[in-house]
């Protein structure tokens, strides 16, 4: 059973939208959820159960947030972000519950196609690069370059992953061709990117 809501989006009855939101056409917000005020969220999103997504908070088109998910004022997304079962964000370095420190939240940027796993905890201030892979229960501590593949608690580099996100095996010449796409990626001074079809020519 759901509600669609403003002709545009659909919502379920129990999810709470505050005033101020800017929801986009095809997005859809499941049981329970809460849409804080002056969120952005981009068009044909998906967001799951018990969701908290506080004030302010920018996500962008085609993201999915699985169920349990909170994210914490100073949070954006880029396009094609998946956010796992559980996962959280942080926003204060070091909270007190009695030491007020709204004015201090830090910002964390996820970057277009990254994946954050179950359960994992992205530490404010960090961001995320494009396609970036976070592995499960992860604990992120530092800036995540493009294509990387973290895991573990703190998290570490393993390896680069492929936009359709597999692992990527880069040979002698710093070059690895994603199984499923076919597509190509260059290693080059310690960053990964996609090798552009004019580039193969």
């Amino acid at each position: 059973m759901t509600t669609k809501t403003n002709n545009n989006y659909f919502s379920h009855p129990t999810a709470v939208i505050d005033p101020g939101c800017t929801i986009g056409t095809g997005t859809k917000i499941w049981h329970f959820t809460h849409i804080m005020p002056n969120c952005i969220i981009g068009e044909n999103c998906n967001i799951g159960q018990n969701v908290v997504v506080s004030p302010d908070v920018v996500l962008g088109k085609n993201v999915k947030v699985q169920n349990n998910v909170s994210i914490y004022t100073g949070v954006t997304c880029d396009d094609d972000v998946f956010l796992g079962p559980s996962m959280v964000f942080t926003n204060v370095i070091n909270p007190r519950s009695a030491v007020n420190r709204k004015s201090e939240y830090a910002k964390t940027h996820v970057g277009k196609g990254a994946t954050i796993g179950a359960n994992a905890t992205i530490v404010c201030g960090h961001n995320i690069g494009k396609f970036a892979f976070i592995g499960a229960g992860a604990v992120v501590t530092k800036t995540v370059p493009d294509y990387a593949l973290v895991v573990g608690n703190p998290a570490h580099q393993t390896g680069w992953m492929s936009e359709y996100g597999h692992k990527l095996k880069f040979n002698a010449e710093g070059k690895a061709t994603c199984p499923e796409s076919g597509e190509e990626y260059v290693l080059r001074d310690g960053k990964v990117s996609k090798q552009a079809q004019e580039d193969k020519a």
